[in-house]
């Protein structure tokens, strides 16, 4: 077999130059007559180097015909030049060339590594040729690097890289013809073996079938194909294989030959598969961070522990597990509750199918009810086959499950205060989670725990709060002439009391006492003082005192025994003058307007006598007083800031939406369905409200 002059042994630092040559793109294959000195087969890329030039064609008229120069795009000596040495019989080593690319309106040149090898010990008639590869290449320093390079030795180590090969479409089963002796060291194969067979025998467990179907297409249809393969030496080892295989044709258009090039990529493909291993563990890392950072952010905002349960699954998926489940627990370790979640859109219908389970079937799984119990406190996988998750459901439920399909499930309790509240289901299916995915799963499944918790805690101390709260509310009296409501409507956040109140008095001298205040502040404290000012108003009202003087020696008894830091209210008192009128009369501290709904008339705002806020020292002394009449059919509406007062609304805009409201109410409305309208047309959701709300109405039949 014809090798190559000084091939014979491989330098080390030969293969740094390989990247330069791109061996993942067709390349332009000749094979030349030796005797003649004539190109005689091309395929088509080499056709397209020099178009239009019949074969066969002398080498020196494909060469000019292709352009071809050195690598700077300098002319050579023809007896010099690389293919008119191949046509001579001598071997080319790798010599890095050029080629015209160009057009009228450019001078581009296209950079090739050039190997030719006379093929004097193959079969006949490729005795009498010579193949020429010519390469593409990238990197241009490294181009202008071997151009420079003198050392032929290195030159040619890197063309002995290269595995030749030559294959004849015309025998049965398109066998090997010749092959070099890179590919005896490549493969392990000698010549004597391969030549002869089909180079499928380099294929075993691990060949990509769909590659080698695509390799089977293009020979089909005489067509350049590039492929890599997993493939095996003849002593077994596996190494990835880059194919590069063309179709070689005669002067009559006609294919004669396979030319393949093969070069063993393992190192880049495993470093690829090694990159893009290390990329998928930093995503991996990145979505366990960020799935830790959406749950503690999403749960520490949710004061209702059902809805923080329900809403868990949702914030796991997808970066956690492909799908997860919540089953909630009560006290004594039962399931109560489930809750599911799937990170495909598709299979929404299917995670509410799954939560209509029947929770007795949960009990029957031993994992689950251990670590439900509390007698397992640690993350734990189970592996569950379709047919095992499925046992006992409905058949809706089934379908489900079937649908979402099970696998590798990771069984997170959801723990405070020694206490399992929870368990979450992470669901990988086939994937086993590592060291760090069991670490961030415990670590989602300790701050949903104490999220949990947290948010029962509320509702403890929220309920009792309110409960609180609503027991220093009088209950409403039953006032001739008059129709009386009122609502209470507490803070959504925060489970301390707020400050917030109203009163209605039937007074001993036939008159009717109304007051609302705010206390500020959202504490014990703050209900407090609140229950400190409404006994001292009502003391002060039930002596008969105008409400001037009522608000002058509440202010007063307030900032002398230092009762409240600051305060707002309105008191109204209400009764028949001389002439028989009902009469309104009133005095605020530092309160909103209360207002008027006067049939026929429409809204009036009761912005006179208006003071400073309880607790702070007055101007000038004593509280202003003013009145208006109030006639049948009229309603007095009175409230508190939190009716009115958003982020995104204040105060004013608050009054003047009020207002529009009223107006907008029916004229025959009593004052609970006017109370209701009130809320209804400012409140956008009673459980969202930022501050403590009370709303009065008095309206007179």
């Amino acid at each position: 077999m014809t090798e190559i002059s000084g091939l014979a042994e491989a330098e080390p630092t030969a293969g740094a130059a390989l990247p330069a040559v791109v061996l993942d793109s067709p390349a332009a294959v000749l094979l030349v007559d030796l005797g003649q000195g004539d190109v005689v087969y091309a395929n088509h890329l080499a056709q397209q180097l020099a178009p239009g030039l019949g074969l066969p064609a002398a080498i020196g008229d494909w060469s000019r015909a292709a352009g071809l120069r050195d690598a700077s795009g300098e002319e050579m000596e023809e007896s010099s030049a690389p293919l008119q040495r191949v046509a001579a019989g001598e071997p080319v080593a790798g010599e890095a060339v050029s080629a015209a690319r160009g057009s009228d309106a450019t001078e581009a040149r296209e950079a090739l590594w050039v190997v030719g090898i006379p093929l004097t010990d193959a079969p006949p008639p490729l005795a009498t040729r010579a193949l020429v590869v010519m390469l593409p290449m990238r990197e241009q320093a490294a181009v202008e690097g071997l151009r420079a390079s003198s050392d032929l030795r290195h030159r040619a180590v890197l063309a002995s890289d290269l595995s030749f090969s030559i294959s004849d479409p015309h025998r049965e089963d398109n066998p090997l013809v010749w092959v070099n002796p890179a590919f005896e060291r490549t493969t392990g194969y000698t010549s004597e073996q391969v030549v002869g067979k089909n180079c499928r025998f380099l294929q075993g467990p691990g060949t990509d079938r769909a590659a080698v179907a695509r390799i089977a297409q293009a020979l089909r249809d005489d067509e350049p194909v590039t492929e890599v393969l997993l493939n095996h030496r003849a002593d077994g080892t596996a190494f990835w294989n880059e194919v590069v295989i063309s179709p070689v044709f005669d002067a009559d258009g006609r294919l004669t030959h396979h030319v393949g090039v093969q070069s063993d990529v393992t190192l880049r493909v495993e470093g690829a598969a090694e990159r893009d291993r290390a990329l998928e563990a930093a995503r991996r890392a990145n979505a366990r961070l960020e799935a830790l950072s959406r749950v503690s952010e999403a749960l520490a905002s949710r004061f209702d522990s059902h809805e923080a349960l329900a809403s868990l699954p949702g914030l796991v998926v997808p970066d956690l597990a492909g799908w997860a489940f919540v089953v909630e627990a009560d006290t004594q370790g039962r399931a109560v509750g489930v809750h599911v979640a799937h990170g495909d859109p598709a299979h929404v219908e299917d995670a509410a199918a799954m939560e209509r389970v029947d929770l007795g079937v949960l009990q029957r799984a031993p994992e689950l009810v251990d670590v439900l119990s509390g007698s397992v406190t640690s993350p734990v996988v189970i592996d569950l086959s379709t047919a095992e998750g499925t046992e006992g459901l409905e058949p809706e439920a089934a379908r489900a499950v079937e649908a979402v399909r099970l696998g590798r499930v990771v069984l997170v309790p959801l723990r405070a205060r020694g206490r399992t509240t929870a368990v979450l289901g992470l669901v990988v299916g086939e994937r086993e989670p590592n060291q760090a995915d069991l670490t961030t799963m415990a670590d989602v499944g300790l701050r949903a725990g104490l999220a949990v918790d947290n948010a029962r805690l509320y509702e403890r101390e929220h309920a009792a709060a309110l409960t609180l709260q609503r027991s220093l509310l009088p209950d409403l009296p039953d006032l001739d002439g008059f129709d009386v409501a009122a609502t209470y409507l507490p803070a959504s956040v925060g489970a301390e009391v707020g400050g917030d109140w109203y009163d209605v008095l039937d007074l001993p001298d036939g008159g009717v006492g109304v007051a609302i205040g705010d206390v500020m502040g959202h504490d014990l404290q703050a209900a407090a003082a609140m229950g400190q000012l409404r006994s001292v108003l009502r003391s002060y009202a039930w002596s008969g005192d105008e409400p001037g003087a009522v608000v002058r020696q509440l202010d007063l008894l307030v900032r002398g025994l230092g009762m409240a830091g600051l305060a707002t209210c309105v008191y109204a008192r209400i009764q028949a003058d001389d002439e028989g009128r009902c009469v309104v009369s009133y005095a605020k501290a530092g309160h909103p307007p209360p207002l008027m709904l006067v049939p026929g008339e429409g809204v009036h705002r009761l912005d006179q006598a208006l003071s400073t806020p309880i607790g702070v020292a007055a101007a000038a002394p004593g509280a202003e007083q003013a009145e208006l009449e109030m006639r049948p059919g009229s309603s007095l509406v009175l409230y508190t800031d939190g009716l009115l007062e958003r982020r995104d609304r204040p105060l004013r805009e608050g009054i003047e939406q009020l207002e529009a409201v009223l107006r907008a109410a029916p004229a025959d409305a009593d004052a609970a369905a006017l109370r209701d309208l009130v809320v209804e047309g400012l409140v956008d959701d009673v459980a969202a409200l930022d501050d403590d709300t009370c709303v009065l109405i008095v309206r007179h039949r």
